[in-house]
């Protein structure tokens, strides 16, 4: 086995790689751009080594400075992880040119499935059924335009060397076909450097099912079982589980099998991943493989009792398969959820900043989290927008769900919009329950499953102007005159508070009674007992105890109940010093990121829905449009600059 590797990647899958490795004695280092000096998988490796500035172009996706890295610290060979170099055939081929083992596939097996259209080819010649749709090299317009209508719409515009949903888009009619292609072929082009297309017939209702697939040099092949991977969003997986749900053993074996025809066809070694969509009817269509490990990997690993990490090393190191199909066994159920920076109310928008307090949920055996961020560490604009993933595990679906929504709730963080409320609601939803799944399952039940603006926080108005008070008086000193609990000579300790949510103030009268507290609240009278321990309050309301967890958010607190998290503050005093003249802008930057595009110039007169600037961050891509016909007044930034979330854009008068 190898005595040290190189782990070309960040983040929680460097942590991964590196909890594998130090099980099995191996030597670990770590790379790191600026962003990331003192990130939780440079601490937790052996050595690190600095590999340029925050721009991934210019540090994680620098083959010469991962080589020199390798070189430098004598690592034998480097993992890849995902994302970044991991299917980059040319990375692969500088490896073996220095004498480093690559842990992943060969580099003609990169090649091959790096082009979609030269992929479906393959598997068509593997007999590995294929969606209908045109995978040629023609690229004009007129081409791909008649593909489409001759398959009829709905379509999917897919870059030919995408993944992760982008540079996909959906086409609905004829008449948005050539507008949604010039956006997908600009985001192909910006994360791919390739913006050629295929275009395959849309299934309206199919399930996202992949295959975990393992190969070594000796001949062996294998699958360990199916993941469903049908809850989406922008093409990227929400939620997934193992195995699929409402699956059977003879459609398990037909797909698991096409699956390692698919990998032998290119003489594949190693970790990969046949990606199927499952119809209604139970016709299953090739899509894509991914040629590396995949972020949702534990699950199998729940189910299974295997590491893949570890069967990767042992593959790279030239052994054989740990085991045989027939020596595989599904035990159990397996759930991750994704737990991203981002803001599912905003479209689902990446956000970035620190994480002010963070709290996982109780490890175990069955409940896990795989994560490469510490409380205090900042989410940084310049990566992908997953702070973790949690894992469960439960004899059957039904108990693996209840561990999720369990686990989800004991899931708080604060001073960062997070997607943990939504998944909440996701995992607590009846049709996901009852595994009635499709890829469209978030816009399908986008009523219940999205928080409205205005949300239903009067009830806990009374316990955050408790928490406040007792927040006060334990911050307080012992002398009377810094009690903070309103004390008068021959009066009643009564406080008034202005408490602000949504940008909404309450005012709240809180009366100290010595073992309890009267509070009074738009006209209602509460009677409450509590206990502050730390960040965790204990109330008792009318006869109702409950619990509560309150930690710092970034203007004061926040406050976790059943589905929400609500950030809440006592109001400053006005001073008459704000502008109330400023005025809400339609141009301003939904996230910190960088100007891709700079659509117009200034003077410029454009139409209703009309693209003006494109942003990018986190690797999505998020368009400015004129929200009606009007002129550009100003440009306030140049094509290339980084702009901060709210920052205005430009200047623009309607006509």
């Amino acid at each position: 086995m190898f005595n040290k590797i190189l782990i070309a990647n960040r983040g929680e899958i460097a942590c991964r790689v590196i909890r594998t490795a130090r099980r099995l004695d191996i030597k670990t280092v770590a790379v790191y751009s600026q962003a990331d000096e003192n990130a939780l998988h440079v601490k937790k490796a052996d050595e690190a080594v600095f590999i340029g500035p925050s721009a991934s172009s210019k540090s994680y996706l620098v083959i010469d400075n991962i080589i020199a890295a390798a070189l430098k610290t004598g690592a034998e060979a480097i993992h890849p992880g995902y994302g970044f170099l991991s299917e980059n055939a040319d990375f692969a081929q500088a490896c073996a040119d220095n004498n480093l083992v690559f842990i992943g596939p060969p580099i003609s097996a990169i090649e091959s499935m790096g082009s979609k259209s030269a992929a479906k080819n393959i598997m068509q010649h593997a007999g590995v059924p294929l969606v209908p749709g045109y995978h040629g090299d023609e690229q004009s317009l007129s081409v791909l335009k008649q593909a489409a209508d001759e398959m009829g719409y709905p379509v999917l515009l897919k870059a030919v060397a995408g993944g992760g949903g982008k540079g996909m888009r959906q086409v609905w009619s004829a008449e948005d076909f050539e507008s949604e292609l010039s956006i997908a072929k600009s985001e192909a082009l910006s994360s791919f450097a390739n913006d050629d297309m295929l275009v395959e017939k849309y299934l309206t209702a199919p399930r996202h099912v992949e295959f975990q697939v393992f190969c070594d040099v000796h001949g062996n092949a294998l699958h360990i079982f199916e993941r469903d991977c049908t809850i989406q969003r922008r093409h990227q997986k929400v939620i997934e589980e193992a195995p699929a749900p409402n699956f059977s053993q003879e459609l398990r074996e037909q797909m698991g099998q096409a699956a390692i025809r698919a990998a032998q066809a290119i003489d594949y070694q190693g970790a990969g991943t046949v990606e199927f969509l499952l119809d209604e009817d139970g016709s299953f269509y090739f899509m894509e493989m991914n040629t590396r490990l995949q972020v949702e990997h534990p699950v199998t690993e729940m189910i299974s009792g295997q590491d893949l990490v570890e069967w990767q090393l042992k593959v790279a190191n030239r052994e054989p398969l740990p085991l045989k199909q027939s020596d595989l066994k599904i035990n159990g159920h397996a759930f991750e959820a994704r737990i991203y920076a981002e803001d599912p109310n905003n479209d689902f928008l990446p956000t970035s900043g620190r994480l002010i307090d963070l709290e996982e949920p109780a490890l175990n055996n069955s409940v896990r989290v795989d994560t490469g961020v510490l409380e205090g560490d900042e989410v940084s604009p310049f990566y992908d927008p997953m702070i973790s993933k949690l894992i469960v595990w439960g004899e059957n679906r039904p108990a693996a769900l209840a561990k999720l929504k369990h686990a989800l709730n004991d899931y708080k963080i604060s001073g960062i919009t997070t997607n943990i409320s939504f998944l909440k609601r996701l995992a607590a939803h009846q049709s996901f329950a009852k595994a009635e799944l499709d890829t469209g399952f978030i816009e399908h039940h986008q009523q219940s499953l999205f928080s409205k603006n205005e949300c239903n926080y009067a009830h806990l108005l009374p316990i955050m102007a408790l928490f406040l008070m007792l927040d006060r008086k334990r911050n307080c000193t012992a002398s009377v005159w810094s009690q903070g609990n309103a004390w008068r000579l021959n009066q009643s300790n009564t406080q008034i508070l202005n408490v602000t949510v949504n940008g909404n103030e309450h005012q709240i009268s809180l009366r100290d009674l010595s073992s309890q507290y009267r509070i009074n609240l738009a006209g209602k009278s509460y009677d409450l007992s509590a206990e502050l321990h730390d960040n965790k309050l204990e109330a008792v309301i009318d006869g109702h105890k409950q619990s509560f967890t309150i930690l710092n958010s970034n203007e004061g607190y926040c406050l976790f109940s059943d589905d929400q998290e609500i950030e809440f503050a006592l109001s400053r005093p006005d001073f008459g010093d704000s502008n109330s003249n400023t005025s809400l802008s339609n141009f301003k930057a939904p996230m910190n990121g960088t100007i891709v595009e700079l659509l117009v110039s200034k003077g410029d007169t454009v139409k209703q829905d009309q693209a003006l600037i494109i942003i990018e961050a986190m690797k999505m891509q998020h368009t400015i449009k004129a929200p009606s016909d009007g002129e550009i007044s100003e440009l306030f930034y140049a094509l290339g600059d980084l702009v901060d979330g709210g920052t205005e854009l430009l200047s623009f008068e309607e006509l």
